[in-house]
């Protein structure tokens, strides 16, 4: 017999140290579950576990205007939770396999900047990069040229913040232009820098970067010497979207999705950026299309021949 408060914490000291996930991924389950087991009650004991127990708290979800994909993805969580404690012979079975559950069909599209904005945007990499001569992680020569970099590497690859802030000096082939990218479950990948100003400015800011005195091997430091955060990246985009004048909010996953949909909008083949993206699947790329379909279709409404060609009746 086990309440659910100590199999959700004998669950993420057991689970955790034997699968390759990220802390993002740990820190979502922890919610999700602690939130869980608000609902059931933390003395309820797992064996005990029933499909209508799951169709209550998916309910409960529902009611409280949590959206289908937070739904499902709370469901992953629980389904996870109950499929190792049957492996574990605690659970019988896993009372999903006894219900069955439908969210709707929900297509989040990529939120995008629209290309005046990409253009403001990207002219801050285009200004004449500072001089670096205050050697150190916390001068404001370094931190300008950082910043410029940064921007310009997640338009340029298209990489994750996470990813970004992940690269180490050595994932840094200068000669060859070329990133190594340390992606979503354990993949690596290779990151091209194909525009000759792209590559000027992070040659530029890795020579800094190998002259400044720190423990940490990470390529974009923060002013103490550590590896700059995921928060920090995005507080650099923020502070660029100020610069060009841009009023909404915008997040370094949007660079990310902006260079997809206009590769796709300028005719590359999907199957590319879906290589350039690192997706493990060509379905996560295709959710590009549709935005590129749209474009299309207003292009063709507004410039079609027939539309000025038409002869009236």
């Amino acid at each position: 017999m086990m309440p659910l408060k100590q199999a959700t914490n004998d669950f993420f000291a057991g689970y955790f140290a034997t699968n390759d996930r990220s802390e993002k991924t740990r820190a979502a389950y922890q919610a999700d579950l602690v939130q869980f087991q608000r609902f059931a009650g933390s003395d309820v004991e797992i064996a005990s576990f029933s499909g209508s127990l799951i169709e209550g708290w998916a309910g409960y979800l529902r009611q409280e205007g949590y959206s289908p994909t937070s739904i499902r993805r709370k469901m992953v969580a629980l389904r996870v939770f109950c499929s190792y404690w049957v492996r574990k012979g605690i659970m019988n079975e896993s009372p999903f396999w006894r219900v069955r559950l439908s969210f709707g069909r929900v297509q989040q599209l990529p939120r995008t900047l629209t290309e005046s904005e990409a253009r403001a945007l990207l002219g801050e990499t285009r200004r004449r990069p500072p001089r670096v001569v205050d050697a150190r992680s916390s001068s404001r020569e370094y931190r300008a040229l950082r910043d410029l970099a940064i921007l310009d590497l997640l338009f340029a690859t298209g990489v994750r913040v996470g990813e970004a802030s992940s690269l180490d000096l050595h994932d840094f082939l200068s000669q060859e232009g070329t990133f190594r990218v340390h992606g979503k479950g354990g993949r690596t990948r290779l990151a091209f820098a194909v525009d000759d100003t792209t590559l000027e400015l992070q040659r530029r800011h890795f020579r800094a970067r190998t002259r400044v005195a720190a423990e940490s091997p990470a390529l974009f430091l923060n002013a103490a010497g550590n590896r700059l955060s995921t928060q920090g990246i995005s507080n650099v985009i923020a502070a660029f979207r100020k610069r060009a004048g841009i009023e909404r909010h915008i997040t370094p996953h949007m660079l990310r999705h902006t260079v997809a949909t206009l590769l796709l909008r300028n005719g590359a083949d999907v199957r590319v950026v879906q290589e350039f993206l690192g997706h493990a699947s060509i379905v996560t790329t295709q959710r590009y299309t549709h935005i590129t379909k749209e474009h299309l279709i207003g292009v063709l409404r507004t410039h079609h021949p027939s539309l000025r060609l038409r002869i009236s009746a």
